[in-house]
């Protein structure tokens, strides 16, 4: 059913003549007497009759108004949901207990005003993909993984490097340690069943391997980073990298290690993704606010893959 014929019925039921619906809606009497002709056949019934005074709903023109009023409403906040700014901002942190959800969770406190949706996506595909079709508004990536290039549509910009620490159990041979040189790992698993192939984090740490003769294990199946925690508490053997930001809770007897990284330390990087024709205004607010608290990248003591860009934007 054309809105326009809904909106054009409706503002003759509400004048009473055809000539000043025309008026308010600016088109010619003649536009409107064939609009409302158009609805008439598309509903098989006759909306109006004609007398001196103008025009007069007929019983099924009664019977219509009501629907057709809801109709313009359900229409009007239809596209007021998708109108620029009156939308929540759509972004994608990978995870909940991430850096990317604490940077939106910094956001949010900085910007209180601005209503966001907080999805997850996994793969890099799924979310470039959103993001190129509007789906959602940005995502928090590493770009660029080897032969996998940003489509050029999509902006790119370095926000937080995060520093990697290692995760022991009490009783591991490192867990008194302040701080461990990046070399003195050599020798130690590592067991991070949360690996995928192809994913970008897989990626990153098949150079860190590379570069440094480390054992990173990805065996096993991955029941989250509540069971992960579980085993690296009672496996004196195993330990396991995880970011500086990342969120992670565990029992107190659990009594588990964060040790620094050093001599380099190791940092994962976080890059904002977006689509460079995205006229959402909260996107703007969120760039601004992630370049005003960004604490810069590559800096002196700290590793990132050659392959990690910096600033695309």
């Amino acid at each position: 059913m054309d809105l326009d014929t809904v909106r054009t019925f409706v503002a003759a039921a509400d004048a009473g003549r055809f000539q000043e619906a025309a008026a308010e809606l600016a088109v010619t009497q003649q536009a409107v007497s064939k609009r409302i002709a158009a609805l008439e056949r598309s509903l098989g019934v006759r909306l109006f009759t004609r007398t001196a005074r103008g025009a007069e709903l007929t019983i099924d023109g009664q019977a219509f108004l009501p629907h057709a009023r809801e109709l313009l409403r359900v229409a009007e906040r239809a596209a007021a949901s998708v109108r620029s700014g009156r939308r929540p901002l759509r972004v994608d942190v990978i995870a909940s207990r991430g850096a990317a959800s604490g940077l939106m969770r910094g956001f949010h406190r900085a910007h209180p005003e601005v209503d966001l949706d907080v999805v997850m996506l996994f793969e890099i595909e799924a979310a470039v993909a959103a993001v190129r079709s509007g789906a959602i508004d940005a995502s928090f990536r590493a770009v660029a993984v080897p032969g996998r290039p940003l489509p050029p549509d999509i902006e790119s910009v370095r926000v937080l490097d995060e520093p990697l620490q290692l995760l022991t159990g009490p009783a591991h041979a490192l867990a008194a340690a302040r701080s461990v040189p990046l070399a003195r790992l050599a020798g130690h698993r590592i067991w991070m069943p949360g690996i995928v192939p192809g994913t970008e984090w897989a990626a990153y740490y098949a150079d860190l391997v590379a570069e440094f003769g480390l054992t990173i294990e990805a065996t096993g199946p991955n029941f989250g980073s509540d069971a992960l925690l579980d085993t690296i508490a009672d496996t004196p053997a195993l330990a396991t990298f995880t970011g500086g930001h990342t969120r992670l809770v565990w029992p107190d007897g659990h009594g588990l290690r964060r040790i620094p990284v050093t001599d380099p330390t190791p940092v994962y990087p976080h890059s904002l993704l977006w689509h460079r024709d995205n006229p959402h205004p909260a996107l703007t607010t969120l760039r601004a606010h992630l370049a005003a608290t960004a604490t810069g990248h590559d800096a002196a003591g700290t590793w990132s893959p050659a392959w990690v860009t910096g600033d695309a934007a």
